[in-house]
Order: C-alpha cells, then sequence, then structure tokens
C-alpha cells in the first residue's frame, strides 16, 4: 500500500468526516511519520536492544519485575509479559526466576485467595492484594510456553493447579466469574479476561465450548460484527483489546478485527517529547494513545500479514520511548502517549505517560520479532470465532 504524504490534522478531520470508515490498515498508511532520533547520540543501540535492556533493568532480585521504575509496584500480568519476553529473547534464566518467585509463594498464597494469584502487590513481594482470572491466565500462558520451549516438567503442578482453578470459576452460561476484588466484591464477567482464560487452559473441551457459547450469544455484536464488553452503554461498550486480542487467537477472523478498530484510533501529543503520534485509545472516548494497546494491535497486524500497518504502528511505537529516571540513559515504553482516563472515565496514575511501563515495553519487543503469546498448542480448537 502507498504511503500517502499527509499532515496528522487533515488525516483526523478525513476519518471524522467519512461516511464509510477507512480500516485501521488505511488510518495508518495515510499517516506521514516524521523523521526523528529515537536517542541521544550517546546511546548507539537500536530500539528493540534499547527496550529489552530497559526491560532487565527491571527486575529485582526476588525475579520480580517491577512495572514501572521506582514505583514499588508488582503486577501479575506485567510479570508474566515479561516473563514471555525473556522467553523469546533467550534468556530463560530470567524468566525462570519469575516463575520461581509465584512457584514458591503458590501454597500460602492460594491458601489465603481461596483459589488464584493476588493480582498486585509490592517489590518485596507484601501487601498482595485482588484475585483477577485474566492475570492469572496470563501467568498460566507463560507458564505453558515455558514448558513448551524449555523442555522442563518442573512446573508441570503449577500448570495443573492453575489450569483447574480457572476451570472452577465457569457459570452455567459458559462465562468465567472475573475473581475477587480487595474488598471482597465479586469482579464482573470481563469479556477480555474470558477470552485469554479461553487460550491459557490447554485442549478444546466442554470448557472452551462453553465460553465460545457465551460469548457468541451474550458478548456478540451482531449489528456491529464485533465483541462487547461487560459494559453495554456508549462509548464504553466496545474495547480496543477484544479487536487485538481475539485477531491474534482467532487467526481466520484476523481482518473481520483488524478492519474494525479504526474506531479506537486518536493522534494526540506525547507528554514528554511534545511529538505527535497516531495510535489506539483504550475505547471510544479517545483521549489517550495507549501505547501497550498499540503494540498488540501492531503485532496482530504482523500476525495477520498487514505489513503497511505493521510497520507504520511500530514507527509511532518507536517515538514514544522515554529515559528510566536513574540515569542510565536506558529506554522503555510508557503506558500512554499522554495523559487521559483508562478504559472508562477513570482517570489514568500520575505517571502513566512519563515513566517506562513493563506492558507496553514487552507488547513492543512481541511485535518487534513477531511472538505471538496467545498461539499454544490447543489440539481441536478452532482458529474461528465464529465456528458453531
Amino acid at each position: 500500500m502507498r504511503i500517502k504524504h499527509l499532515c496528522y490534522a487533515l488525516t483526523v478531520l478525513l476519518v471524522l468526516s467519512c461516511n464509510e470508515e477507512p480500516t485501521s490498515e488505511e488510518l495508518y498508511s495515510d499517516k506521514t511519520v516524521p523523521e526523528v532520533s529515537l536517542f541521544e547520540e550517546s546511546i548507539d543501540l537500536d530500539p528493540g536492544t534499547q527496550a529489552y535492556n530497559w526491560l532487565k533493568s527491571m527486575q529485582h532480585s526476588n525475579g520480580l519485575v517491577e512495572s514501572a521504575y521506582n514505583t514499588n509496584f508488582v503486577s501479575l500480568y506485567d510479570n508474566a509479559l515479561a516473563a514471555l519476553a525473556f522467553m523469546e529473547m533467550g534468556d530463560l534464566s530470567r524468566a525462570k526466576n519469575i516463575l520461581d518467585y509465584f512457584k514458591a509463594v503458590q501454597p500460602s498464597e492460594f491458601a489465603s485467595s481461596g483459589g488464584g494469584f493476588y493480582q498486585f502487590r509490592d517489590t518485596e513481594g507484601n501487601n498482595a492484594s485482588r484475585v483477577w482470572l485474566g492475570d492469572n491466565a496470563w501467568l498460566l500462558i507463560a507458564l505453558r510456553h515455558y514448558k513448551q520451549v524449555s523442555g522442563s516438567q518442573e512446573y508441570n503442578d503449577m500448570i495443573t493447579t492453575l489450569d483447574s482453578w480457572i476451570r472452577t470459576l465457569q457459570t452455567e452460561d459458559g462465562a468465567l466469574s472475573g475473581g475477587i476484588n480487595e474488598d471482597g466484591s465479586e469482579i464482573p464477567k470481563v469479556t477480555e479476561g474470558i477470552l485469554t482464560a479461553f487460550t491459557a487452559v490447554e485442549g478444546f473441551d466442554a470448557f472452551h465450548q462453553g465460553i465460545l457459547t457465551f460469548l457468541q450469544t451474550h458478548r456478540w455484536d451482531t449489528q456491529q460484527a464485533i465483541l462487547k464488553t461487560h459494559s453495554y452503554e456508549a462509548p464504553y461498550a466496545h474495547a480496543m483489546d477484544l479487536h487485538s486480542l481475539p485477531a491474534m487467537i482467532f487467526k481466520a477472523d484476523a481482518s473481520l478485527f483488524l478492519d474494525s478498530a479504526d474506531r479506537f484510533f486518536t493522534v494526540q501529543q506525547h507528554t514528554v517529547n511534545q511529538l505527535t503520534l497516531g495510535g489506539f485509545c483504550f475505547d471510544e472516548d479517545l483521549d489517550v494513545v495507549w501505547l501497550e494497546g498499540t503494540a498488540q494491535m501492531a503485532l496482530a497486524y504482523k500476525y495477520s500479514g498487514k505489513t503497511d500497518a505493521y510497520e507504520m504502528a511500530i514507527g509511532e511505537l518507536e517515538k514514544s520511548f522515554v529515559s528510566k529516571q536513574d540515569g542510565s540513559g536506558l529506554q522503555g515504553l510508557p503506558y500512554t502517549a499522554n495523559h487521559g482516563t483508562n478504559f472508562g472515565a477513570t482517570p489514568l496514575w500520575d505517571h502513566a505517560d512519563e515513566k517506562g511501563a513493563v506492558s507496553s515495553t514487552a507488547w513492543y519487543l512481541f511485535a518487534k520479532s513477531g511472538f505471538n503469546p496467545l498461539q499454544l498448542s490447543n489440539p481441536g480448537a478452532p482458529d474461528s470465532f465464529l465456528v458453531q
């Protein structure tokens, strides 16, 4: 596809004024990416190496990876992503350090939580809180990938325990309970977490068929042919990651999901370097460029063969690096390019647009290498979401 040389302002006006919305690939093909220097001249590293060095620097001696520098905040999801990135880069020892931490705390943690690992904790592993299905499913994905790439049987019991616990969350309608908040309230049946668990739990049996039936019956917008969130009110009835993630799970339907993701495309100014860049928002309020989600879209484009859209997305991501605030010169991708709201109307945390984030940086590394963590060996699983 020929890249047209149009300015960002004209592109945004075109997107807003067209009666027929362009596809995400066409949105990116209408962008001119300014020539910019990613790093100061003293740092002679390609962006992928720079991002990986930043990620390595975030790992503590106990194996845990801090979500952002000097925050004393650790996420189960971020650690699963970091373990996957370490595996993809061939650094199994770093991945193992993460998995060993969770193996060591599993007996006590499952006993106190009623099953499942806690979603959040500090860098020492203390003050753990909230059990969320989605993060546990990502850890199971990391464990299964480790077994595949290493040939080790070391985490078999942990895999079985997590697999079994996730299966217990299934309700009569085929959905999965989201878990338990810190205050004891139940987390809703979140579409994104259910999708992740569909891939994480090995095989294809009644559990998986139940998930498909629930999603097709209760979370499929037949009019727009897209998945819905657990919130049914605009602008939060649809979410960007319900386009990127299913495109990586159900390859036969990748174009269906990706070509309808343009509704989340926005152009914003980067808080730190003031560059203008295009990317994808969490939802349709279009107030931020979500860099983790944009990296997911980049990988989904690459996985589905949409090369032009992939290259443009990567180019925008590589305009977004920020330096670690320790004088090392290492650079990672922040969670968002600018400040605004998270999914829904909840404001983002203060440093979301200023400090490198493990999630964005890990997904960027996946996109650079073409590694799709949502592709696991699940014999019998369909490659189309719409299979009956």
